[in-house]
């Protein structure tokens, strides 16, 4: 924080409802009854960021955008600021707004609650390619397809392969298992149905960012303990794999952005059917009894992110368990850097990892 203007801002952005702290206190609450509690945490400054990444934050800082906790979920659904944020940067260094892929295209497919729509991304060449089922952030509560595109772009070039991103049933209207339902079951027609994609049924990934991290987890737990066909590798980027807020990063992050504390306990309050759901694996893979028969692992997580050492105890927990996992952390940046190759040099790195682990599980590299 360079000057008082945008201090208050920050203040603004994230002290509200950060009185809510234990997981029991958090579970069912509204923001109405998060905003109005009389204990406030004092605003701590975000420790020293990547230049490129402090620009980003700054133009986020400067939109103004109401906390996520004090707005309804249909509100927090009409606009994307860390998006914006984006775009400005973006545009202020002269880049297309998009990186080109071979083709884009949608689909309806069958899902548990109804149709559900899917982009396909396509590289060019002529394939049958590699595939990549993706599911995007948002705390299974906002975001979309679009406001994950820039990640589903730059795997689809870096990894050579088609990434088919899944529009998953989102809280509150769908509460948990809503959306792990509609991962699994979308996971499992792309690979039944992989000549219609152009894609190489046995070569298959799952992955996901944030929420999406999660999806892409309980996917796989799915797919051993229904028997199911298994992806061959999972791709995790900052996970959330616990219920609960009591790690290391959760106190150290607590008001960072774009993600903190109260904002996590406000997706978990309208996820969650009930607090016990918490500790279901599907919910929470951290919690899983074993993680054993699972396919390798790439965990990419964040320096300056809540979710970070939860991150970091599922690639540990799978490697106890004898799985394969390539797991890094990226110093200096936040949650979401990910999405950002186009205008961050760590993001860059952190997608190209990320596609070559991909291509050596699809045997490209």
């Amino acid at each position: 924080m360079n000057d008082g203007v945008s201090r208050r801002t920050f203040m603004k952005m994230t002290t509200a409802g950060a009185a809510a702290l234990t997981v029991g206190d958090t579970f069912g609450q509204t923001s109405e009854t998060i905003l109005n509690s009389s204990s406030t945490i004092e605003a701590a400054q975000m420790p020293a960021l990547d230049p490129q990444m402090q620009k980003v934050i700054d133009n986020l800082m400067a939109l103004e955008w109401p906390p996520y906790t004090t707005l309804t979920p249909f509100n927090a659904r009409q606009g994307s600021p860390l998006t914006l944020a984006v775009l400005a940067v973006v545009s202020e260094m002269g880049k297309p707004p998009l990186e080109a892929v071979g083709g884009v295209s949608h689909l309806l497919i069958p899902g548990p609650g109804g149709q559900l729509l899917i982009r396909i991304y396509t590289p060019l060449g002529n394939g049958p390619f590699p595939g990549v089922v993706y599911f995007h952030g948002g705390g299974w509560v906002i975001a979309n397809l679009d406001t994950y595109d820039a990640s589903c772009r730059a795997l689809t070039n870096a990894a050579g392969c088609v990434v088919v991103s899944v529009a998953y049933r989102q809280a509150p209207e769908w509460k948990f298992p809503a959306a792990a339902d509609d991962a699994y079951a979308a996971t499992q027609w792309v690979m039944t149905n992989a000549a219609r994609l152009n894609v190489d049924p046995a070569r298959v990934a799952v992955a996901g960012e944030s929420a999406g991290g999660n999806l892409a987890a309980v996917t796989t737990l799915m797919a051993r303990d229904k028997g199911g066909r298994m992806p061959i590798h999972q791709l995790l980027v900052y996970p959330i794999t616990n219920y609960a807020f009591d790690t290391p990063s959760y106190q150290e992050h607590a008001n960072a952005l774009p993600l903190n504390k109260p904002l996590m306990q406000w997706f978990w309050s309208y996820y969650l059917r009930r607090e016990a759901d918490g500790a279901n694996p599907y919910a929470s893979p951290l919690r899983a009894a074993n993680l054993r028969g699972l396919p390798a692992a790439t965990v990419i997580t964040a320096e300056v992110d809540p979710l970070r050492d939860e991150g970091e105890a599922y690639a540990g927990r799978l490697r106890e368990a004898g799985i394969n996992v390539k797991a890094t952390r990226y110093e200096d940046v936040t949650h979401e850097f990910f999405s950002m190759s186009g205008i961050i040099d760590k993001a860059k790195q952190a997608v190209a990892e990320a596609a070559g682990e991909l291509k050596v599980a699809f045997g490209t590299a």
